[in-house]
């Protein structure tokens, strides 16, 4: 490769940087988002079409029904907060939606979009409205901040640079799928990524007590939900192994980062 060549790739490289480059609502994090976001949106429609067809709703109209209500209150909360902030695009596109699936697993996620789903696992967890609050919060969170855009396009490198996710998914459909359920929460992944994921855990922790206060819930209760679920983990790896930061972290900032969520709690 000449040095012509060279400068070439880097130049292109630095400017994609720059039109990637975005910053995070709430926390004012830079992030580098390669894909469009419209393509992102567009694939979660496919991904969660396909994944509600292999799989069972639940058939409690109870509990189905608060996932649904907390998740019309979050998600109404996002965009006043969005609206507020001059940041109404990050969810102009978004189109809500909240299943609960009936499977023991306790995991919950939210595709770009607002494609939301909730195991019924989670719910002894979660134990009420509330409980569900912290985790819907959460889970949106990683969707507004384009957390699962972050982290595809950290694990697809430099294919990400002359690939679209359309062509990735058609060429290399098996291993773009992976990424894709890593990304956003479906799968399981040990390696070079996990620091970026507890970064983006902190960070939804963080937005997702802000939405939950604004829609009505206290976001105090988010730290007995977190201890709940630590009580119930068994055995954790070690923090630089775990994907999640280590329980006593995680509720050590949420206790630090309560007091300015409270100013959005309204009784």
């Amino acid at each position: 490769m000449n040095k012509k060549t060279i400068r070439t790739v880097l130049l292109s490289g630095i400017l994609l940087f720059i039109i990637a480059c975005a910053t995070v609502p709430i926390t004012g994090r830079k992030q580098m988002n390669l894909f469009p976001e419209s393509d992102m949106i567009a694939t979660s429609l496919t991904q969660y079409d396909a994944f509600l067809k292999e799989s069972k709703l639940s058939a409690n109209k109870e509990q189905t029904a608060m996932v649904k209500s907390v998740g019309a209150k979050i998600s109404k909360a996002v965009e006043t907060f969005m609206n507020t902030h001059g940041m109404s695009d990050r969810v102009a596109n978004f189109k809500w939606e909240f299943n609960l699936v009936d499977n023991d697993t306790p995991n919950a996620w939210c595709m770009p979009g607002g494609k939301v789903v909730f195991y019924t696992g989670i719910l002894p967890f979660t134990q009420n409205e509330t409980g569900v609050a912290v985790v819907m919060g959460h889970e949106i969170a990683h969707a507004v901040a384009r957390h699962g855009n972050e982290r595809m396009s950290q694990q697809m490198g430099i294919q990400a640079l002359g690939t679209g996710l359309s062509l990735a998914l058609s060429e290399k459909p098996a291993e773009t799928q992976q990424i894709w359920m890593t990304a956003f929460g479906m799968g399981a992944n040990v390696g070079v990524m996990l620091p970026f994921s507890r970064a983006h855990e902190s960070e939804a922790d963080k937005m997702g007590l802000i939405f939950m206060a604004m829609a009505g819930y206290n976001p105090a209760e988010a730290i007995e939900f977190w201890k709940r679920m630590a009580k119930s983990s068994g055995q954790k790896p070690p923090e630089f192994l775990s994907t999640h930061p280590a329980d006593a972290t995680r509720v050590k900032d949420l206790e630090a980062f309560l007091p300015e969520a409270m100013k959005y709690y309204k009784k």
